[in-house]
């Protein structure tokens, strides 16, 4: 078994193939559970794409909902900005059809707009995410900026491409060659990596506390207005101001709910 074959052989046996959206080559759901992993570990994710997909299983639906039927049923996954732009991206692709260029689309970046071809189209394009790009900086013992990454990501995976090696690299930066804990000994990398661990100009960052947070007391008066309406009063304006700065919260008449439009 060649160094090249091994990630493949290793994807076939252990990649993440139970993850709902792998299931399709729709660019709409595939949109969604990429825009979800924003911030979000696979795992939630899963929990929540099925209930989410099947209230808003195309643009149109999704556009004629509103956003706050969409804010709403993002629950409690985060970073609810994500819901609106899902909204207006939505409300784009139903008025235009599907660009050309997907990172004109509301949230969608680099990174997202290569998933969603190579996923969707089997397309060659090199999507560098935390996951991957971790991957390729151990393998080659060094930061690396995107363009050095994409080369390496095509080195360290050939002879997979397009949709394999996306995924193939992803399930193995988020499963063996984890941030904190990696797996060496169980990589399909190890004979091809020079770090065969943390390399030593990584550093770990890690997200700021949320107990106590500005984004906990955001989360609070959302969670709010999910429920009902409240009176702007009762709430934390400051909060509510950031809420409404991000197109997600609305005051009329001195009461907030979920934006409307």
């Amino acid at each position: 078994m060649t160094r090249q074959s091994s990630l493949a052989r290793w994807y076939a046996r252990h990649g993440r193939h139970d993850l709902p959206w792998r299931a399709t080559r729709d660019r709409w759901p595939i949109l969604v559970s990429e825009v979800m992993l924003h911030q979000t570990q696979a795992p939630r994710v899963a929990a929540a794409w099925h209930d989410f997909i099947g209230r808003f299983p195309d643009p149109p639906t999704t556009a004629a909902a509103g956003p706050a039927a969409v804010i709403a049923a993002w629950g409690r996954l985060g970073y609810p900005r994500r819901a609106r732009w899902l909204w207006e991206a939505a409300t784009r692709i139903t008025e235009h059809g599907w660009p050309t260029d997907l990172m004109t689309l509301p949230g969608v970046g680099r990174y997202t707009a290569a998933a969603i071809a190579a996923q969707a189209n089997d397309t060659d394009d090199i999507g560098i995410e935390v996951n991957i790009r971790r991957v390729c900086e151990r393998v080659r013992g060094t930061r690396l900026n995107d363009r050095d990454a994409q080369i390496a990501a095509r080195e360290i995976s050939s002879p997979l491409g397009g949709r394999d090696r996306l995924l193939a690299l992803m399930d193995v930066g988020a499963t063996v060659c984890s941030a904190r804990t990696p797996r060496c000994d169980a990589c399909p990398l190890f004979d091809q990596c020079s770090s065969r661990g943390v390399h030593d100009d990584e550093t770990r960052h890690r997200q700021s506390r949320f107990e106590g947070s500005f984004r906990q007391r955001r989360g609070l008066v959302l969670a709010q207005l999910r429920t009902a309406p409240a009176p702007a009063g009762d709430l934390d304006g400051e909060a509510l101001f950031s809420l409404i700065a991000d197109g997600l919260a609305e005051v009329e008449r001195g009461v907030a709910r979920l934006a409307t439009a």
